[in-house]
C-alpha cells in the first residue's frame, strides 16, 4: 500500500532517506521547517481559543485545532523515523493528546495507541527496518528508556510523552505500571548521569502485579524525584511542558491518596498526603477541596480550631462553597454550637441553589482531570440542594426548632414536586432517606409544630401517590379470615403514614378518626409485611430492620391505647398496652402505660406484680436501639413518652410500700 505523501511533495516511502541518524536533505529540512511553523501556528490558535471564554466558538476553534494536529501528525508519520523528524513528531503527538484529552475531559484507549505509536517510532531508529514490534506499553517504555544510543535531543519530548503516560495510568488506576515506569526512568537517568551505557532492548522487564505493585509512598517519592529536562528555547511550541504534567500527576495522586487514607481512618498519613497536594499544582477549585479535606482530617484528630482555620481559608479560595460549608456544619455540631451548625447548613442550601456559570478551563492536563468522579460516600460530597435542605430540616427537627423544621420540610417537598413526577416504586436509593420517608418526616415536623391539619394534607398526598401499592382492605380481611398464606406486600412507610395520620387526628381531638387510622396501620403492619422482606425494594429494606418494625408496631398500639383511654374505654386500652409490652418487652414507655392503666382500673395486685417483674429485668440499651430508627419514628415515640412518669412512679412506690405495711 502506498504511503501518504507529505504536503511538500516528498513521498513518505522515499528510499533515498536513511532510516536512522540526522537527515541533511535540504527539501526534507524545508518540509520540517514548514511543519514546525504549522505546529506553532496551531499552538497559538489554541491559546487564542483559550482566551475567548466559554463559548461555542471557542469549542469549535479547539476542535478544528485538534484536526489540524491530527493531519500534521499523519504527515510526519509518513516519513522515516529520524532524530530531526522525531523531535517534531513527538512534540506534535503531545500537543495533539493534551488538547484532545482536555476537550474530552478524560483519557481513552485511543490515547494509549497514540503513545504506543510514538514509542515504536523512536525504536525504529534502533530496530531493523520492517521489524514488526509486538510489545505492550510498559515494555516499549523500558526499551526506549534503556536505549544506549538515545540522543539528548529527544529527551524533552519523551519526558512530555511520559507525563501523558503517567496521567493516563493514574486516571485508570494502573498504579503498579506507573511505579515500574518511574523506577525504569530513575534507573535510566542514573546511568546517563554516571556516563554508563544503557541496557539493551533485549533485557527483560519485571511484570506489574497491578495497582498494588510498590507502596504508595514509593510512588509519591518517585514522582517527586522525577526531574524533567529543560525545554529547548528554539524548539517547536508546546501546549504543556513535562514539569507541569509531572506536577499535575503528583498533585492528583497525593490528593486521591489523602482522601483514601482519610476514609480508611489513617489520619496522620492522610494529613501528610493532603499537605503534599496543597503544595502542588492546584487550581483554586481543587485547593478548596484539599483545604476542606485537611479540615475534616484535623476535626477527626481532635483539633477543631485548626480545622476551622482551614475551612475559612477554603471558603475564601473560590466559589465552590458546598464542601467547606458542609464540613463546617459537622465541626460546629461536634462542638455543640447548634446555632452555628444550622447557619452553616442554611448557607450550604443557598450555595447549592446558585447556578454557577462554567469557567473556561485551560486546554491543559490538570489534576482535576485525573481524579475520579465524586463518590457519595466521600466526606467531601455535599450532594444536591434537596439533600442539603433535608439535612437542614432534619437537624432543626432533632434540635427542637420545630417551626423552622416544618417550613424547611415544606420547602423541600415543594422542591421535589416542582416539575417532577415522583415514583414510589423506588429504585435503589442513594444514601439517606427515600422520598416517602421525607413525606413522613415532614408530617412529623408539622405535627410537632402544632400544624396537624397541614400534616394530614401531607399524609393524604403520600397515600394518594401510593394507592397502587396498598392492598385493598376487603381482600386483606378475606385473606386473614381464610388463613391464606402469603399476604399481599405493603411497603412499611404506607403503614407509617397511617400512624402519623392517626397522630394528627389525635392532636385535633378526633378520637374516632385517630383510632381508625391506628387500626389500619396495625392491620397492615401485622399482615401485609412479608417475612424475610423478600419483596421489599432496596430503599425499603434500608429502613425495615426488625427493631424498626417492632418499634413501629409498639408505637401504633400505645397510640391507639391512649385514644381508647381518652374515649373512656380502659379495657381496650389495657389490651393494646399489653400487646405493646409483648411486642417490645422491657420498653419503659410501653411498660409504664400498662402499669398506670392497671393501677387506674384498681387492679393493684396485678400492677404490683408487674412492677416487681420489671425491677427484676436487666435494663435494656434503649438509646442504642433508637439511634438506628428512622427520624419520623423517633418523633412518634417521643409522643407516647409520658411526661409525668417520675411523679406517678413515686406515688406508686409509696402506695405499694403502704400496702406492704398493712
Amino acid at each position: 500500500m502506498a504511503a501518504p505523501a507529505s504536503p511538500c511533495g516528498s513521498p513518505a516511502s522515499d528510499a533515498e532517506s536513511p532510516s536512522t541518524g540526522l537527515d541533511s536533505s535540504e527539501p526534507r529540512t524545508n518540509c520540517l521547517d514548514l511543519w514546525k511553523e504549522k505546529n506553532n501556528r496551531l499552538v497559538r490558535q489554541v491559546k487564542v481559543a483559550q482566551g475567548s471564554g466559554p463559548s461555542l466558538r471557542r469549542l469549535r476553534l479547539a476542535q478544528d485545532t485538534v484536526e489540524g494536529f491530527r493531519e500534521l501528525l499523519h504527515s510526519l508519520q509518513g516519513l522515516p523515523a529520524t532524530v530531526l523528524v522525531l523531535r517534531l513528531e513527538l512534540t506534535v503527538i503531545c500537543n495533539f493528546l493534551i488538547l484532545k484529552v482536555s476537550l474530552a475531559k478524560s483519557f481513552s484507549q485511543d490515547q494509549a495507541q497514540d503513545i504506543q505509536q510514538g514509542l515504536e517510532r523512536v525504536l525504529e531508529t534502533q530496530e531493523q527496518p520492517g521489524l514488526r514490534l509486538e510489545r505492550e506499553l510498559l515494555e516499549l517504555w523500558y526499551a526506549v528508556l534503556h536505549t544506549s544510543s538515545l540522543v539528548p535531543e529527544l529527551l524533552p519530548a519523551l519526558h512530555r510523552l511520559l507525563g501523558l503516560q503517567a496521567a493516563l495510568w493514574l486516571s485508570t488506576d494502573r498504579l503498579g505500571d506507573l511505579t515500574l515506569l518511574l523506577q525504569t526512568l530513575n534507573g535510566s537517568q542514573d546511568q546517563r548521569n554516571l556516563g554508563t551505557p544503557g541496557l539493551t532492548t533485549g533485557n527483560s522487564l519485571p511484570r506489574s502485579e497491578g495497582p498494588q505493585s510498590g507502596s504508595h509512598e514509593e510512588l509519591l517519592l518517585l514522582l517527586k524525584s522525577w526531574t524533567p529536562p529543560v525545554e529547548e528555547s528554539n524548539g517547536p511550541l508546546i501546549l504543556q511542558d513535562a514539569r507541569s504534567l509531572r506536577d499535575a500527576v503528583l498533585t492528583a495522586f497525593a490528593y486521591s491518596q489523602g482522601l483514601q487514607e482519610l476514609t480508611s481512618g489513617s489520619l496522620p498519613r492522610a494529613l501528610s498526603s493532603l499537605h503534599e497536594a496543597a503544595s502542588g499544582l492546584c487550581s483554586r477549585a481543587l485547593l478548596v477541596q484539599v483545604y476542606t479535606a485537611v479540615g475534616t482530617c484535623l476535626r477527626k484528630m481532635g483539633h477543631p480550631q485548626s480545622a476551622l482555620l482551614y475551612l475559612i481559608t477554603a471558603l475564601k479560595e473560590g466559589s465552590a462553597l458546598g464542601p467547606p460549608l458542609l464540613e463546617a456544619s459537622r465541626l460546629y455540631r461536634q462542638l455543640g454550637d447548634t446555632a452555628a451548625e444550622l447557619e452553616s447548613l442554611e448557607l450550604l442550601v443557598e450555595a447549592l441553589s446558585v447556578v454557577h456559570t462554567s469557567e473556561a478551563l485551560p486546554f491543559l492536563i490538570e489534576a482535576e482531570l485525573l481524579l475520579p468522579p465524586p463518590d457519595p460516600a466521600s466526606p467531601l460530597y455535599c450532594g444536591t440542594q434537596g439533600q442539603a435542605k433535608h439535612l437542614l430540616a432534619s437537624r432543626c427537627l432533632q434540635t427542637g426548632r420545630v417551626d423552622d423544621a416544618a417550613e424547611h420540610y415544606l420547602d423541600l417537598l415543594a422542591l421535589l414536586l416542582d416539575g417532577l413526577e415522583l415514583r414510589f416504586s423506588p429504585p435503589p436509593c442513594p444514601p439517606g432517606p427515600c422520598v416517602p420517608e421525607l413525606f413522613l418526616e415532614a408530617a412529623a415536623a408539622l405535627i410537632q409544630a402544632g400544624r396537624a391539619q397541614d400534616a394530614l394534607t401531607v399524609c393524604e398526598e403520600l397515600l394518594r401517590r401510593t394507592s397502587s401499592l396498598r392492598p385493598k382492605m376487603p381482600r386483606l380481611s378475606e385473606n386473614v379470615r381464610k388463613g391464606t398464606k402469603g399476604q399481599p406486600y405493603c411497603p412499611l412507610w404506607v403503614s407509617a403514614t397511617y400512624l402519623l395520620e392517626g397522630q394528627a387526628w389525635a392532636k385535633l381531638e378526633a378520637s374516632k378518626e385517630a383510632i381508625s387510622d391506628f387500626s389500619r396501620c396495625l392491620e397492615l403492619l401485622f399482615w401485609a409485611v412479608p417475612e424475610g422482606k423478600g419483596q421489599a425494594s432496596s430503599c425499603e429494606q434500608g429502613c425495615m430492620s426488625d427493631v424498626t418494625l417492632q418499634q413501629l408496631r409498639m408505637a401504633a398500639l400505645i397510640s391507639r391505647g391512649l385514644e381508647w383511654i381518652a374515649s373512656g374505654q380502659d379495657a381496650k386500652a389495657l389490651q393494646d398496652f399489653l400487646l405493646g409490652v409483648q411486642m417490645c418487652p422491657g420498653h419503659p414507655d410501653a411498660s409504664f402505660h400498662l402499669l398506670r392503666t392497671l393501677w387506674r382500673m384498681d387492679r393493684r395486685d396485678e400492677a404490683t406484680a408487674f412492677w416487681r417483674q420489671l425491677e427484676a429485668q436487666p435494663e435494656l440499651p434503649q438509646e442504642d436501639a433508637s439511634q438506628s430508627l428512622p427520624l419520623y419514628l423517633e418523633i412518634c415515640l417521643s409522643w407516647i413518652r409520658p411526661p409525668d412518669r417520675k411523679t406517678f412512679l413515686e406515688k406508686f412506690q409509696m402506695s405499694s410500700l403502704e400496702s406492704c405495711d398493712l
